[in-house]
């Protein structure tokens, strides 16, 4: 099968503008493509990772990916798929995330020469002249397109401001220059960023003729991979200081059943027959196809070692053994305790198995948590600073378990 069409079997294409052209482009290996990150954050989330294995699935079959980290754009906040406007960040916080980001990003892409590029649009948006860009990129765009693009009509019910208006521009404007610097003729993105995309193709064509050789394509983001990027207690991340290993893996091996094998089929690179065979089965079986979907993504982020451990300790906390040397953990410093000791509520929440005290309490009362194998209902229990010496087994639920130690 040709990448294109594994690409479409695999559920990742939802929109192309140049279909044969994007096709033969991408399948002959001639692609120099970008795909853009915003440096919201220290660390890329699993709703990037359908990005990042796009980026790496194009690569191996020959084509250039340029990774574009928006230390620009992040000046000013995508308003897409928001209700409400972004945070201001600073320039020394967008710097910092960028370099978290590239060194997450090397882990899936080889940036050795000529092979990709990691690029930071700050390079050439902080540089701009805003009559200059007026005359030679504004005069390309309709107010009353933009306002249409469903980007913006989410936004206007609250309130847009011009700051996020110029979001659009400025993202049409990196494909652009990266179309004249960097021979980059392929641009990637979620299917929430379908009309910021369009408005860089036509940018192009506009300025440098109906004929220039530049196409758009989106992946399933906002419903499937942003969607992935989030639980209940928020943000299920790359980097192991943030989601260590272990849950990543559970996260995984936790997915809702009807996702399992559209996950598979995304995010792994499991054969699409050997997935296909898997369509029929229910219950004990469904559970080894999630096992080998936590397996196999938590080998690719972190590595197999690590993926291995993860399955093992899962197993053994199933079966009721308690493998404390794997069991996923949480330092605590002695500043964290009062008078050499930390109340359960308290310490629920900093090893995050608790977003708050309240939901700690909740969990506390009706018995639902477990000290050192013991059940707890007390909810102004405290562990002592030498409980913590020894390592404190907390388990949450039936299958929930983490260590806290002090540091």
């Amino acid at each position: 099968m040709k990448l294109y069409d594994e690409l479409v079997a695999r559920g990742l294409i939802a929109q192309v503008t140049d279909e044969e052209e994007i096709k033969e482009l991408i399948n002959e290996g001639k692609a120099t493509f970008y795909i853009g990150f915003d440096p919201t954050a220290d660390s890329l989330h699993v709703g990037h990772f359908m990005a990042l294995n796009l980026m790496r699935r194009m690569q191996k079959a020959g084509n250039r990916p340029i990774a574009l980290v928006g230390g620009g754009t992040g000046m000013i906040g995508d308003p897409s798929g928001r209700t409400d406007m972004r945070s201001m960040m600073t320039t020394e916080t967008i710097e910092h995330n960028c370099e978290c980001f590239k060194k997450q990003m090397s882990k899936f892409i080889d940036f050795s020469e000529g092979k990709a590029l990691m690029v930071n649009n700050a390079d050439w948006l902080m540089k701009l002249n805003y009559i200059d860009l007026l005359r030679e990129v504004g005069s390309c765009f309709s107010v009353n397109n933009m306002l249409r693009a469903e980007c913006y009509k989410q936004r206007m019910e609250k309130g847009l401001s011009f700051l996020e208006f110029n979001y659009m521009i400025m993202q049409s404007y990196d494909f652009y220059h990266m179309f004249q610097t960097l021979g980059c003729n392929l641009q990637c993105g979620g299917d929430d960023q379908w009309s910021n995309m369009l408005g860089g193709t036509e940018l192009i064509r506009r300025k440098l003729g109906k004929d220039a050789y530049a196409f758009t394509i989106t992946l399933l983001l906002t419903s499937e991979g942003k969607k992935m990027g989030k639980t209940q207690k928020g943000a299920v991340w790359l980097d192991p200081e943030k989601t260590s290993p272990y849950e990543f893996y559970q996260y995984w091996r936790n997915i809702d059943d009807a996702d399992t094998l559209k996950c598979l089929r995304m995010l792994t690179d499991v054969p699409l027959k050997e997935i296909d065979t898997m369509k029929d089965w229910e219950g004990s079986q469904l559970n080894k196809a999630k096992e080998l979907l936590a397996f196999e993504l938590t080998k690719l982020v972190h590595n197999e070692e690590e993926a291995l451990k993860a399955q093992e300790t899962a197993r053994n906390l199933f079966s009721g053994t308690v493998d404390a040397a794997n069991m996923p953990f949480t330092t605590i410093s002695p500043e964290q305790l009062t008078d050499g000791k930390i109340g359960l509520l308290s310490l629920l929440v900093a090893v995050k198995l608790a977003a708050s005290n309240g939901e700690a309490r909740r969990l506390v009362l009706p018995g639902s948590v477990s000290v050192n194998g013991e059940k707890v209902t007390d909810p102004a229990f405290s562990i002592t600073e030498e409980m913590l010496k020894e390592g404190v087994i907390l388990k949450k639920g039936k299958k929930v378990y983490h260590k806290a130690i002090l540091g």
